[in-house]
């Protein structure tokens, strides 16, 4: 009987050799971006609401991006409205200068 190789190639697909068998040695792709937030609490929504969708991210590998990007288009919006609302109640820098605490208290 032949001994059999560690690694092998097929149709563009690595194998390890485990015991007998090969298993593909297959590899997610890493996101570093934080999920923050409005990712976190966005998970624990699909989680209740749509485990479905939740599940099916988690295997496609594209949970982690998804809430990242989800996170980052929350805190873009947040930072708008922040603006409009600065603009609206005229908060300025200004009076930052001269009064902080009303400033914050604005804020």
């Amino acid at each position: 009987m032949e001994k059999l190789k560690e690694r092998i190639t097929e149709n563009g697909i690595d194998y390890i050799l485990v015991g007998d068998y090969y298993i593909p040695d297959l590899k997610l792709a890493e996101e570093n971006r934080p999920i923050g937030r409005y990712g976190r609490l966005h998970r624990e929504y699909l989680k209740q609401e749509h485990p479905a969708q939740y599940s099916s991210l988690i295997l496609t590998g594209k949970l982690w991006t998804y809430l990242a990007g989800l996170n980052e288009q929350a805190e873009e919006r947040l930072d708008v409205i922040i603006e409009q609302m600065k603009t609206a109640e005229g908060v300025t820098e200004e009076l930052k200068v001269q009064n902080q605490l009303e400033w914050v208290g604005q804020i």
